[in-house]
């Protein structure tokens, strides 16, 4: 009799532990179901839902740049790509940044960060972050001259790559990004992305300004890029402008800000009805 009852009950508890799986399993389903459900509602209507964020990373540095502004971005329902140049010349990263675009269907929000600029230029222009806008036949260095010297360009030296250089990483911190934690700005040092210098003496194409509205990000307390400069360049090309407290790598000290004006480009973007323009001749 109680074997009975034991091959019973071990009989009625699988049978219970197959419901109760078969039951957690479809409540854990309805349940990822619901929030795929509300998640899909809540990009559809989330302010960058169908449009594209495509960012364009400066000198010494790579897309990675713009890890603290992408969650963001995305958290607004945007479609982000951070494009990954390869800086050994302005006509590679331009290039290189056309595939991207012609990846990316639908409105398209294009941001340059510092050398980045002179890249998006070359092909479809609208969003500046403390980046170089160059006219047609001018170069990176041809605007850099134009005003007083910044602190970082006595500590450009050759890097670990032949015929590339860098910041010299004992004063990265200081020139390029002080006001972020010093340990994380040590950090950033040593994981620079090395730059050929011909990319600051190639000559700009035809730019994209002229032809479609852009924005710009001023940083304030700028030791790459003379600020002056920045304020001149935002000028020319008649850009809606902003600026703020920052270091040069303001989509790593202030990603906010540079979040801000990138939503404000694409409402903005949106009601001059602008596109990418992915054919235009590169330089």
């Amino acid at each position: 009799m109680h074997t009975a009852f034991t091959s019973t009950r071990r009989t009625f508890c699988k049978h219970l532990g197959a419901a109760a799986a078969t039951t957690f399993f479809l409540g854990a389903h309805t349940l990822s179901a619901h929030a795929d459900s509300h998640r899909d509602a809540t990009f559809r209507h989330a302010a960058g839902a169908g449009i594209n964020v495509l960012l364009v990373h400066g000198a010494f540095v790579d897309a990675s740049s713009w890890m603290l502004v992408i969650p963001l971005l995305q958290a607004q329902g945007y479609n982000v790509l951070a494009v990954q140049n390869p800086l050994s010349s302005l006509e590679d990263d331009v290039h290189v940044t056309r595939q991207a675009l012609a990846s990316l269907s639908g409105p398209t929000i294009v941001a340059g960060h510092s050398y980045g600029g002179a890249v998006i230029t070359n092909l479809h222009s609208l969003v500046y972050i403390a980046a170089v806008a160059p006219k047609e036949g001018e170069s990176v260095m041809g605007i850099a001259e134009q005003f007083p010297t910044p602190p970082i360009t006595a500590h450009v030296v050759p890097s670990y790559r032949q015929g590339y250089t860098w910041v010299d990483p004992a004063f990265f911190p200081q020139d390029f990004v002080p006001d972020i934690d010093v340990a994380k700005a040590r950090a950033l040092a040593v994981v620079q992305k090395p730059i050929t210098p011909a990319c600051f003496t190639a000559i700009s194409g035809p730019p994209a300004w002229k032809t479609v509205p852009s924005w710009y990000l001023v940083s304030g307390n700028d030791r790459v890029i003379n600020v002056d400069s920045e304020r001149f360049m935002a000028r020319r090309i008649g850009a809606t402008t902003r600026q703020i407290a920052s270091s040069h790598a303001s989509p790593v000290s202030h990603p906010r800000a540079v979040f801000e004006i990138l939503v404000a480009a694409a409402q903005g973007a949106h009601k001059h009805q602008v596109k990418p323009a992915d054919k235009r001749a590169g330089v």
